[in-house]
C-alpha cells in the first residue's frame, strides 16, 4: 500500500517558480516500514526514505517529526464524535470533521496573536 500512498500525493506549492514538485523530498517512518523493497520504491519515485532500522537505530529521533501527526490525531479525538463514527452518512461526518479542523486552526491563531 505505500507504493500507492505515495503516488497519490498531490503536488505541492513551494512558492518558487515552475512546476509544483510531484512529492516530497523525504519519507520519514517507523521500524515497521523497514525492508528493502520499501526503500526502493521511495527512491524510485525521487524521495530520501528516513526509515528506522530494526535492530540498529532507536526510533527517538524519527519521533521528533512523528510527534506533529500524533498530536494532530489527539486534537480531533478531543470532538468526541469523531473518533468513534456515529453518522451513517459520509457528508454529515465530513462536515464535523471540518468543524473541527476549523475550531482547532482557531484556537491556534488565538495561541499565537
Amino acid at each position: 500500500m505505500m507504493a500507492q500512498t505515495l503516488d497519490a500525493i498531490p503536488p505541492l506549492r513551494n512558492g518558487r517558480r515552475g512546476r509544483p514538485r510531484r512529492r516530497p523530498d523525504k519519507l520519514h517512518a517507523d521500524k515497521a516500514y523497514d525492508a528493502r523493497a520499501r526503500r526502493q520504491e521511495c527512491r524510485a519515485r525521487g524521495i530520501v526514505p528516513r526509515i528506522a532500522r530494526r535492530g540498529v537505530e532507536s526510533s527517538a529521533r524519527l519521533g521528533r517529526h512523528r510527534w506533529v501527526v500524533e498530536r494532530t490525531h489527539a486534537w480531533f479525538n478531543r470532538f468526541r464524535r469523531l473518533p468513534i463514527r456515529y453518522e451513517r452518512r459520509a457528508d454529515i461526518y465530513e462536515a464535523f470533521t471540518s468543524l473541527a479542523a476549523s475550531l482547532i486552526t482557531l484556537n491556534q491563531i488565538k495561541r499565537f496573536c
